[in-house]
Parts: C-alpha cells; structure tokens; sequence
C-alpha cells in the first residue's frame, strides 16, 4: 500500500506499537508511528532495538507529538497512504473525515462497551471471576472491557456479589511491586472523568456494591467499583468508562439479553458465561459485535480478526483479515495475440 501512519494509545503502548507496524512490513509498507504523548518511551525505546536489529533505514520512523500536530500531519499528508489508529472513537471520527481529503485507507479500532452475559446455567465458579476478570485488569482501562455485567435475574444477588468481593481484595499500587495486582489511571484528567461518570451513574439511581470513589490521596488510583441497579438509558451504560468500574443489570427475561446488550452506539466485544454451546452460538450470532468469547473474557489470538462494529471502528487486524488492511488489489488485463490467426 505504501506509507502507513500508525497512531498508538496510551493504554498498551508497546504491544500497540508493534501491532501496526508488523503487518505494514510483512506487506511491504514502511511505517511511521505516531505514539500517545502519554506514554512514548517504550515506543521510542522500539525503535533503538529496530535499528539495533539491522531493519533497512527508513522502514520504521518513530514522530512523538501530540495528536492534533503531530498526528494530524500524518493524516493531512499526501504521501501516507493509509492510517492505522488505535484510540478513542471521537479522535477516529476526525481522522475519518480528514482522510477523505487525500481519500485515505483507514483502519479505527475504537472504544467499546462490552457486555459480559452470564446465563442462569453458567458455572458461577468460572463466570465469578471471568467477569471480574473482564473488567479490573489494567484498572479497566482496556478497549474490549466488559464494562456492562448482564445476569439472569436468578442468579444476579450471588454474582454481584462475588464480583463485589474480588474487586474488594484487589492490592492498588506501583507497578513496580511484584505483589501488585491493579495500578493507577493514566491521568488526573481520566480520573476526574471516572469519577464523574461514577457519580452521575449513582445520581441516576445505581447502587455501589464496592468501590466508587478514590483509591488514595495521592496517585490516580480509583477503587474497582461495581455498581448494581443499572438501566440501559444511564449514561454510564451508554459512555465508556476507561476505568475499573462495571454496571450491573438484572435480566428477568432472557428473551430481553440480545436487545440490551446490542442497545448502546459500540460493538467491539461481549462474553457469554453458559453451560450450553447451543445458547452461546446462537446468541452469540445475534450479538452485533467484533468478537464474542464464550466462558472467557479478553482472549486475543493472532489468528483471529479483531476489530468493531458500530463506533467501534472499521476494519480489522490480526488474521488472514489484516492482508486487506496493507495491501490494494490489482487487475491486470491483457489481450493475447494470436500468432496464427491474429
């Protein structure tokens, strides 16, 4: 395809990093990587092991900056031929409508709204903490977290309340002690926004089971918050949270469980906790999103195409999909020459 801008998060920086730049080399593309001014080092330190390494000179560039400079040099240019982005749906939404400009190839893999579903049959042994799971790690801050917990009715009390529980025996701290099991959000700015959301959701009418507020005077730890009572039209049920936070709603009538969990503007992921692989495929057919994970949560393979639906982006990486992300098709016709007949 020829030049690809790649523009990274903050939330994985490294494995991001390498996530666009692998698939534009194996095709044939050089890359420029445009990494969050959040957390670039470990992006800038990639590129010392590239060069360390003996890539050919020019195949991998690394620009730092803030989006709306650096970032959006990179899709102004004339000469990138497509952008491969990685970040909020807001910030994708701008660069899909300037890539119409020099008609740009784009791949967005944007935010999410991920439901875990767990039916009345599921083994709560392993639903318990797949959900709790789904949400704390990288305290939440993960585009595919399963941020809306949907339970049968018959068995919502018994896991809330477990979920509750893990959340509350979670040890915040540096990263850097190995007995750590959750670390603080990116900045004051998505802690204030965390908090907001959280706040606005318990105005609204939700229940704070464990959690809902500041982890600590200091830092921008929150505490994994799960919130029960919720309803489709909060807005914490609708809005990314980006932090350790998950709403939980009964469901009275499994017939209602596709219908609730397809009601909000993403589609990146959803789980599905049950005993019975004919409800998990056929609901997992009805489910308008990227991928559906039955009986796990958050389980990436190289070999299976990921991407969204809906605000949650165009396009796929990973897999035999991610052919069509770097390269253009091309026809070529020829009229043969009859050597006898002309």
């Amino acid at each position: 395809m020829g030049v690809v801008g790649g523009i990274t998060p903050w939330n994985f920086p490294l494995g991001q990093a390498v996530q666009k730049m692998a698939p534009a080399i194996a095709f044939g593309c050089t890359v420029v990587l445009k990494p969050s001014e959040e957390a670039s080092l470990t992006t800038l330190r990639l590129g010392e092991l590239i060069l360390e390494a003996g890539f050919p000179e020019g195949t991998v560039n690394i620009v730092t900056g803030y989006g709306h400079d650096a970032g959006q040099a990179l899709v102004d240019h004339p000469l990138v031929r497509k952008i491969a982005f990685t970040g909020s749906t807001a910030t994708g939404q701008k660069i899909l409508a300037s890539s119409a400009r020099t008609m740009k190839r784009v791949t967005l893999e944007l935010g999410g709204k991920s439901p875990t579903i767990v039916l009345a049959d599921a083994d709560l042994n392993l639903a318990i903490p797949g959900a709790a799971n789904a949400i704390f790690p990288n305290s939440g801050q993960i585009c595919t977290a399963g941020s809306r917990l949907l339970v049968d009715a018959s068995i919502y009390d018994e896991v809330v309340q477990g979920v509750a529980e893990i959340g509350r025996g979670l040890k915040l701290g540096s990263g850097f002690d190995p007995a750590v099991q959750l670390g603080p959000l990116v900045s004051s700015r998505q802690l204030e926004r965390v908090s907001g959301l959280v706040a606005q959701g318990i105005e609204e009418g939700a229940e704070p089971i464990c959690g809902a507020g500041r982890a600590a005077d200091t830092g921008y730890f929150y505490q994994p918050t799960v919130l029960s009572g919720g309803r489709a039209d909060m807005r914490i049920a609708q809005e990314e949270v980006f932090g350790p936070v998950v709403l939980a709603m009964a469901v009275q009538d499994p017939q209602e469980i596709r219908a609730l969990a397809n009601d909000t503007a993403y589609g990146l992921g959803a789980s599905i906790w049950t005993r019975d692989i004919n409800k998990a495929h056929l609901l997992a057919a009805e489910l308008d999103c990227g991928t559906v994970w039955i009986n796990t949560h958050n389980v990436l393979d190289l070999a299976m195409p990921f991407g969204g639906t809906k605000l949650s982006g165009l396009g796929r990486e990973f897999g035999t999909e991610v052919i069509h992300a770097y390269t253009e098709p091309r026809a070529v016709c020829m009229r043969l020459q009859d050597p006898v007949y002309g």
